[in-house]
């Protein structure tokens, strides 16, 4: 996958049993739609452990971008169409945290699906310069915004690293990263939906 300049790492939270039909509905209608002004999305999961939660990945190529773009798809037709019916699955979309890469790329897809694990690390302060002591394929860090499209919140306040690995298997923790975690990493393992890129 190309590079990118901002990732967000989306969790959404829906009504039980609406999993299945706000995916079918995003896939259909909102992954090109998005593409088109500028807005790449690279993964879309089920989270198996969790029957209630969407997990999806967003880029922009820079913070410049993102405003306008989001303005572009929010106010565009394909959202208007079909946003009633999107909000209707949802019990609370903003878990959003807005990243950068720092260190290494995605994985390149695989020929055949399989699971996908991203953690997520607490961190005491900006930690960009503990990227290097990861394993996994990629490392995103906080980005620090503004987030100039309030109508979408993201969590402020948090600095973390968030990496993204097609192995399941947890790596140790460096201990640079121990030393100056606020509390566990969260694990998210992630069953890609059908037209996920990361996969």
């Amino acid at each position: 996958m190309s590079a990118l300049g901002i990732v967000e790492l989306r969790r959404y939270t829906l009504h039980p049993g609406r999993r299945d039909e706000l995916v079918e509905l995003f896939e259909r209608e909102f992954v090109d739609s998005q593409a088109a002004v500028g807005m790449p999305i690279l993964g879309t999961f089920r989270r198996p452990s969790a029957p209630e939660e969407f997990v999806w990945l967003r880029a922009f190529p820079d913070l410049a971008g993102r405003g306008p773009s989001l303005t572009a798809f929010y106010s565009g037709p394909v959202w208007a169409e079909h946003s009633a019916a999107a909000n209707a699955t949802m019990v609370d979309f903003r878990d959003v945290l807005l990243l950068r890469p720092v260190r290494g790329s995605f994985p390149e897809p695989r020929d055949q699906a399989g699971p996908v694990r991203i953690s997520v690390h607490h961190f005491d302060g900006p930690a960009d310069d503990l990227a290097g002591a990861g394993v996994d394929p990629l490392v995103l860090a906080t980005h620090p915004g503004p987030n100039e499209f309030p109508a979408l919140p993201v969590r402020e306040g948090e600095q973390v690293l968030v990496t993204v690995s097609l192995d399941t298997a947890i790596p140790p923790t460096p201990e640079a990263w121990a030393r100056r975690a606020v509390r566990e990493p969260e694990h998210l393992f992630l069953e890609p939906t059908a037209t996920s890129r990361l996969r």
